[in-house]
């Protein structure tokens, strides 16, 4: 289920119904992975993920193959994220729990405390940055998407999601006081 670029469209088909299918199975998690990051919830990630392919079902005219359909998919996504964070104006984008468990069994129970402040004040952190760096630093931080694919997904050009992803990781260095690694390593 890549781009499909070239020949026979994947829509065209007389296998619609299954082509759709594999779309939705090849790309639900990455969709889904996204959707709770930027929205905090499960149940309002799942929502989405549902609207978001609606959206592309409602849409599969427009897709001009020019990018991978994982790309404009996810570009589908991020424009659902948005349209809910306006919608909702959430004061807190992530809840507490979202992030990978790092805590260690052999850490003594002063360090899993630590490290579980740690991992609040980095949520709060990228909790408050503003939507388009919260995304990059969701994209290109978090669920590790490559420059090309973060410019594709966001709809900019590469050197905008170098300059953004750094200001970010500088943004929440000041507000962590902490290494801009450190931070990321500890919202995975």
């Amino acid at each position: 289920m890549n781009g499909e670029k070239g020949g026979r469209s994947l829509f065209d088909s007389e296998d619609l119904e299954v082509n759709i299918s594999k779309l939705y199975q090849a790309h639900y998690l990455d969709v889904y992975k996204f959707l709770i990051c930027f929205s905090g919830n499960r149940n309002d990630a799942e929502d989405l993920t549902q609207e978001v392919f609606i959206r592309v079902l409602n849409h599969l005219s427009h897709y001009n193959q020019q990018s991978s359909i994982k790309t404009w998919i996810l570009s589908i996504a991020k424009h659902v994220a948005i349209d809910h964070y306006r919608k909702k104006k959430f004061v807190s984008i992530f809840k507490e729990g979202f992030f990978k468990k790092i805590v260690s069994t052999t850490k003594q129970p002063i360090e899993q405390m630590e490290e579980k402040e740690l991992q609040k004040t980095v949520h709060d952190a990228i909790s408050s940055l503003k939507p388009d760096y919260r995304s990059i630093v969701i994209l290109r931080g978090i669920n590790e998407f490559s420059v090309k694919e973060t410019s594709e997904i966001l709809q900019c050009s590469q050197s905008k999601v170098k300059v953004s992803y750094h200001r970010a990781l500088k943004e929440l260095k000041k507000k962590i006081n902490v290494d801009a690694e450190e931070v990321l390593r500890h919202a995975r």
